[in-house]
């Protein structure tokens, strides 16, 4: 369950998601994602993450934009 392998405290990143135990942002590994790098470039770039905590940040994603409103105007 990603809400295990993510936390957000306002003293660790200015309280922006990161990984559990680490100081490695949800944003870091989604950008990573985005400009093309597979699971196991991740991995590579971020060895202390398992594939757990990449799919974690990768559902964290998911959750935010699901929940998201849009009010019209």
């Amino acid at each position: 369950m990603p809400e295990e392998n993510i936390i957000i405290d306002p003293r660790i990143c200015h309280g922006k998601p990161v990984i559990k135990g680490t100081r490695i942002m949800v944003a870091n590994i989604l950008s990573l994602m985005a400009g093309g790098y597979t699971i196991e470039k991740v991995l590579e770039y971020y060895p202390d993450l398992t594939r757990e905590d990449v799919l974690a940040a990768l559902q964290y994603a998911i959750t935010a934009v699901q929940e998201e409103e849009i009010a019209l105007l």
